[in-house]
């Protein structure tokens, strides 16, 4: 992931045009939790049909930038374990 640059910055000179070369680094994965969190804490009356796909976008988005790190894969494993289990029970 790149990070985004406040200013121009010149790529490999830790220099930028206003001086100090400072990055700003946004981790999208932190960024779309906390969003996906202020989305739900609103009332279910308060949400449209519009807004209720657009935070089912952004948690499919969330997913799939989770997918790849190793909490993705734990969380991917842990779920492969209960799924298991819940299967293996008889009625």
């Amino acid at each position: 992931m790149r990070p985004i640059t406040r200013g121009p910055y010149k790529e490999g000179t830790g220099d930028s045009a206003q001086g100090g070369g400072q990055v700003l680094t946004i981790n999208m994965a932190v960024l779309l939790a906390v969003i996906v969190v202020v989305r739900l804490r609103r009332r279910t009356e308060a949400r449209s049909r519009v807004d209720e796909k657009l935070t089912v976008v952004i948690v499919l988005l969330l997913g799939l930038l989770l997918a790849p790190t190793d909490l993705g894969q734990g969380i991917l494993n842990a779920a492969g374990k209960m799924v298991e289990q819940v299967a293996q029970i008889k009625l």
